[in-house]
């Protein structure tokens, strides 16, 4: 049977409106916590990943936060389908990615691209770790180093800091716990007033990455006689995390695999350029016996707080892995303390 082109034509009009509904990309909204809002380096990286995402079946819409806790609250609410928020606070949605920001886990930037890397590689085991009973990490991309900003040049070793009042956030229980253990005394802080107690005078030393230097104009604080101190305390991240049931399998793949083949070395080179936008005067250089001393400190308290449930066993393996992966040569290689427990 032959149909005539009137026909063919006519049934294709018909057909349209259902295959134009089919190729839309369904509508989502993405809420962005930026200190900064919608100017801010992570809502920019966000807004190309919302495009980059429209080829992948979803219209992102970005709504952005400078208040992390409402950020978080509303995804909680279901007023989100995803959010950006930090892994300090993405801690209470994964325990796995929300134990990466643990004091010293991530020493350096060669650490830090491996688990980034490895976060997005969707390897099944790791995706595993990834996909909680109401939530799933859909990228995560680092934020840089966190250092102590300190208003005394001379505050240059743990025994100087005992007695030091220093800003920590308050639903970060881990970063009170080490602040006391040293002596100093730790002031309930959340990100929006952190840098201003310290900018004040209020505290002696606050903790924080380099782009906060600037951003959040931390020379105030270290003005006239203060520094930072050369040793890398952790690295803060920022986590995609998505509702369950939102997003297709296979969109979830994808976002991990732009985070860590896209979104990461765009991140490495802003962080490049934060870490060198300190000027050589503010540094306080440590001695390496100090450094290794440091890290001995830190290792005892990871495994200390992750006995404690604090840190995920699982990500700090992973972690102490990598570390020596990178770097043979660290004392805790040769041994296992951080894993057989």
């Amino acid at each position: 049977m032959r149909f005539s082109k009137g026909l063919m034509a006519m049934a294709a009009a018909v057909m349209l409106p259902f295959s134009s509904a089919a190729q839309a990309a369904e509508e989502r909204l993405l809420c962005v916590f930026d200190i900064l809002g919608s100017s801010g380096d992570v809502y920019n990286v966000m807004k190309d990943y919302a495009a980059a995402a429209q080829a992948q079946g979803y219209a992102l819409k970005l709504k952005a936060y400078t208040d992390e806790n409402i950020a978080a609250e509303d995804l909680k609410a279901n007023q989100c389908d995803m959010a950006a928020i930090t892994g300090i606070r993405g801690k209470h949605f994964n325990t796995f990615t929300g134990s990466m920001d643990s004091i010293g886990s991530m020493p350096n930037y060669d650490v830090t691209r491996m688990v980034m890397q490895v976060l997005g590689s969707n390897n099944p085991k790791i995706k595993e770790s990834l996909r909680g009973s109401s939530y799933e990490i859909m990228g995560v991309m680092p934020a840089g180093a966190t250092y102590l900003f300190v208003k005394d040049h001379n505050m240059n070793t743990v025994n100087h800091l005992a007695g030091k009042s220093i800003s920590v956030l308050e639903y970060d229980v881990t970063q009170a716990r080490m602040a006391a253990s040293v002596g100093m005394t730790p002031v309930m802080s959340d990100i929006s007033n952190f840098a201003g107690r310290f900018n004040n005078h209020s505290v002696d030393i606050c903790f924080a990455p380099a782009m906060a230097y600037a951003g959040l104009e931390l020379y105030k604080g270290m003005e006239p006689n203060g520094g930072v101190v050369d040793y890398v305390l952790g690295q803060l991240s920022m986590q995609l995390i998505a509702r369950n049931g939102r997003f297709g399998d296979e969109f979830g793949d994808w976002s991990r695999s732009y985070f860590g083949q896209t979104v990461l070395p765009r991140a490495m080179r802003l962080i490049e350029q934060f870490d060198a936008g300190i000027p050589e005067k503010w540094w306080i250089r440590i001695s390496d016996p100090d450094r290794e001393r440091y890290d001995e400190m830190m290792r005892d308290a990871r495994v200390e707080m992750t006995k404690e449930g604090l840190f995920n066993k699982e990500m700090m393996t992973l972690l102490r892995n990598i570390r020596c992966r990178v770097d043979g040569g660290r004392a805790e290689c040769s041994d296992r303390r951080e894993i057989d427990w």
